[in-house]
């Protein structure tokens, strides 16, 4: 099994730093970091009885394609479902923080949430642990507490570090949610690490295969509200039939289980076919937005100094290749390294 390695530090909301950038994340790590936490106790209360997410939560699934996907026994019987979840304070501060920093992040975690819900309702069979799992989909961006907000809103296509940093969220929430929640064999911490993983091993961190339907489901949600919404970088949203056009030509790919999009796809069909049942076209008749930089980064390096593009350079120490950067404009060198520490606000 790959050993985890976190490229940035792991910061609460509080500022405290559980773990340092560079470190691995090892069984003894996360052990010896728990146990500085095992004498708090948070109290627990009801998920949707929390602020305004009843309410919000009910205003998004009334916008289309979602309106269309929670028709009202379908919505009726996912939010009772979501009424059994209960959360300790230190996650519903997550909600808190987004809806007035970052409300992309807010709707988009409330909606996966609702979606998630309602697809492992149809695919999964129920168990004891089914209603704790489904909470994991509310939790899966916890991690992006860690990411500073301007990569965030960022409305220019994002650089390599900006990428670096923005993915540095899924182990980071692994770690913030094994630390509150005092167990990281608990589900919530690895369905953040792993809902950017792909059935073919193309996805990150670990570049694993994914295999836990779940985290897929989480996975696939994640991926669908993600495309239907505006974002700084992408002020256009996809539409509905361009946005599964694209989920699909992932499973084509091997990226994603044919059922679970067969699933998501369903629920677009007025009819409401079973997702079994349901037949999808490779066929692609949707529009590509022209402003469209879904996840592009650009290619060039940023002098930290005079902002002017810099070479690539290549050093050989001790059998060892290390790289630099050097400014084309002022001859400042640097690592990436010390372009991590600007944007995260280290120095």
């Amino acid at each position: 099994m790959k050993t985890a390695k976190l490229i940035c530090p792991v910061y609460t909301l509080d500022n405290k730093r559980l773990l340092p950038g560079g470190q691995k994340i090892t069984q003894e790590t996360l052990d010896e970091l728990i146990s500085t936490n095992k004498g708090a106790s948070y109290r627990s209360v009801p998920f949707l009885g929390h602020g305004t997410v009843f309410q919000d939560l009910l205003r998004f699934l009334q916008k289309p394609p979602y309106n269309i996907s929670f028709q009202e026994s379908g919505r009726a019987e996912a939010l009772e479902l979501m009424k059994k979840i209960n959360f300790v304070q230190p996650l519903l501060r997550f909600f808190d923080y987004f809806k007035e920093n970052d409300f992309y992040t807010y709707r988009h975690s409330l909606v996966v949430f609702a979606l998630s819900t309602l697809m492992a309702r149809d695919m999964l069979e129920e168990t004891g642990d089914w209603i704790r799992d489904i909470m994991a989909g509310t939790i899966h961006d916890y991690g992006k507490i860690c990411v500073p907000l301007k990569i965030l809103k960022k409305t220019e296509p994002l650089t390599k570090v900006d990428k670096i940093i923005l993915e540095h969220h899924a182990l980071a929430g692994f770690v913030l949610l094994s630390y509150f929640l005092q167990d990281y064999g608990r589900f919530a911490p690895w369905v953040a690490k792993e809902h950017h993983e792909r059935a073919d091993g193309s996805g990150y961190p670990l570049g694993i295969q994914l295999n836990d339907r779940m985290v897929e489901i989480i996975g696939v949600c994640d991926i669908y509200d993600a495309l239907l919404s505006p974002r700084p970088h992408r002020p256009t949203p996809y539409d509905n039939r361009t946005a599964l056009e694209e989920i699909t030509l992932m499973a084509k790919q091997g990226k994603l289980s044919w059922d679970v999009v067969q699933t998501l796809v369903s629920y677009s069909r007025k009819d409401r076919p079973n997702f079994r049942e349901c037949s999808v076209s490779i066929e692609k008749r949707g529009t590509l937005l022209a402003d469209d930089s879904y996840g592009i980064t650009g290619n060039k390096m940023e002098c930290p100094n005079c902002r002017g593009t810099a070479r690539e350079e290549k050093t050989l120490k001790d059998g060892k290749e290390y790289i630099s950067f050097v400014c084309r404009g002022c001859g400042k060198e640097f690592t990436q390294d010390d372009l991590l520490n600007l944007e995260m606000d280290l120095t």
